[in-house]
């Protein structure tokens, strides 16, 4: 299966792209976004194959994408504005739908890249995975993202749609969700372990009871994660 990513500043049009997804029996959704650098940190961690990418993005645009993520993934792009198809292709996309995207034309374009992307799974097939070693988080003004490394993550907090992301010396708060934050992050060593609360496995210092601590910080174990979280405890005893 083509694990395949929709990327599109405007919900519908994702939304579009993703029942086709779903209705080809030879690609799987990972999921949506309007977020380019939320839709950067999947493909950087090694979890989508293929992206259908919106060229019009306000924060990072289909060609800065591009740029960044290399050949991490395959990219068709989608736009309602057909002067950008010479950039794409110059960066080696498998295609580019205009706006509206009937499903025919959709499917021939997955053909393509199922052409590319499935022979290049069989070559590396026995290989192990590799993943980048850290992440992007927004900062607090547009356009301001503070990379940060997985091994200097010691928790993360979430209150509604904000995440503070805690590390030795800094607190980062961003405007996410904290079940977006955790798609992103790889398990191990990262673990949600409350509602509120993602924790570095790394770093836990001890656990009592229903409460572990990382440096001076105690984290409530939420009865929802208890048993999975005891279990992982366990089997790296």
């Amino acid at each position: 299966m083509i694990r395949c990513l929709a990327v599109d500043d405007e919900s519908y049009a994702s939304d579009i792209i993703a029942a086709f997804i779903n209705k080809t029996p030879f690609l799987t959704l990972v999921g949506t976004t309007t977020n380019a650098f939320e839709a950067l940190n999947l493909v950087q961690n090694g979890q989508v194959d293929l992206v259908f990418l919106d060229i019009q993005m306000p924060e990072l645009t289909g060609i800065q994408f591009l740029k960044i993520c290399g050949d991490k993934c395959k990219v068709i792009l989608t736009t309602a504005y057909p002067e950008y198809a010479l950039d794409g292709f110059d960066l080696d996309v498998v295609d580019y739908l205009l706006k509206p995207i009937s499903y025919e034309r959709f499917y021939k374009a997955a053909q393509k890249a199922q052409q590319i992307i499935v022979p290049a799974q069989n070559e590396v097939v026995n290989q192990p995975a590799t993943t980048n070693d850290f992440i992007f988080i927004k900062g607090d003004t547009k356009n301001k993202f503070i990379k940060v490394n997985y091994n200097e993550i010691l928790y993360i907090e979430g209150l509604k749609n904000y995440v503070s992301v805690y590390t030795a010396n800094q607190r980062i708060v961003t405007y996410q969700a904290l079940r977006e934050l955790e798609t992103q992050l790889p398990q191990p060593p990262f673990y949600r372990v409350h509602k509120s609360y993602i924790v570095s496995l790394e770093k836990i210092k001890m656990i009592d009871g229903n409460t572990l601590y990382i440096g001076d910080q105690s984290i409530p174990i939420g009865d929802t994660y208890k048993e999975d979280f005891f279990k992982i405890v366990r089997e790296n005893k």
